[in-house]
């Protein structure tokens, strides 16, 4: 299998708290792989370093065989990088639509000038830019409170809206922060099938953190374990489900290496 993304070593420090301890993760070309692992286990810190929002102390991300360790944050999305965020990506004034357009700014290929004199290639490209957006809020049932502004909408219909947006960025690879959250039971179990849907029509690679372990057991291929900054396990689903430290970190009981 072609890895996508082969992280080595992350580690970083904020102060006296060592958030991340030789982090190693892989993720293999169209996998759905969960990360997983108990509040302040350093799971959105790993999405941080690994797009440049933070700059690791030491480690290697490589993405499709290039080191892209350094690589600033935009160009990283450019590549094929693209994110959802725990504290939603919106601006919450803006209309759902006006939120999806906003993010295919990287692919807008008319220049400045262009746009303020409403040149005709800037007319059609904005049209064709309408037209993927709509589409993109289409799939994901959004269509409907596509001019309502997001702020004034259920927090899980903008989690929806903040995966548009991630979408609309054209990604090969997929990183998901909590997506689920806000929704309810049948709404995540949609969810996990939208993914799914997504990673086969798309062939989008997509590495998720998330809380809701049915959701984890039912779609991810792999998973690994973060707790306190280090990798506490990795396996199939149902493996880990199972793990007697994986209970202990979440549970509070006893591991296997206290007994």
């Amino acid at each position: 299998m072609t890895q996508m993304l082969e992280v080595r070593d992350v580690s970083i420090r904020f102060g006296g708290l060592k958030a991340l301890d030789g982090v190693d993760i892989d993720v293999g070309e169209w996998e759905i792989v969960g990360l997983i692992g108990p509040n302040g286990a350093g799971k959105t810190t790993f999405f941080n370093c690994l797009m440049s929002i933070y700059k690791a102390d030491k480690g290697k991300v490589v993405y499709r065989g290039k080191d892209i360790t350094r690589v600033p944050t935009h160009k990283k999305a450019a590549m094929g990088l693209g994110r959802t965020w725990q504290n939603l990506g919106v601006i919450r004034s803006l209309s759902v639509l006006d939120n999806v357009l906003t993010a295919q700014h990287a692919h807008v290929r008319y220049g400045a000038l262009s746009g303020m004199l409403g040149s005709p290639m800037s007319f059609s490209e904005e049209k064709e830019l309408r037209s993927n957006a709509e589409e993109i809020l289409d799939f994901l049932g959004l269509l409907p409170v596509a001019r309502e502004a997001v702020g004034g909408l259920p927090y899980g219909t903008q989690k929806m809206c903040d995966l548009a947006m991630a979408l609309a960025t054209d990604p090969d690879v997929l990183l998901l922060d909590e997506p689920s959250s806000g929704m309810g039971p049948e709404e995540a179990h949609q969810l996990g099938e939208t993914l799914r849907f997504l990673r086969d029509s798309l062939n989008l690679t997509i590495l998720m953190i998330e809380h809701h372990v049915p959701l984890v057991v039912g779609l991810c291929d792999y998973v690994y374990v973060l707790n306190f900054g280090k990798l506490l396990a990795k396996g199939e689903p149902k493996e880990i489900q199972k793990h007697p430290d994986v209970i202990a970190a979440y549970l509070g009981g006893e591991s296997s290496a206290a007994s």
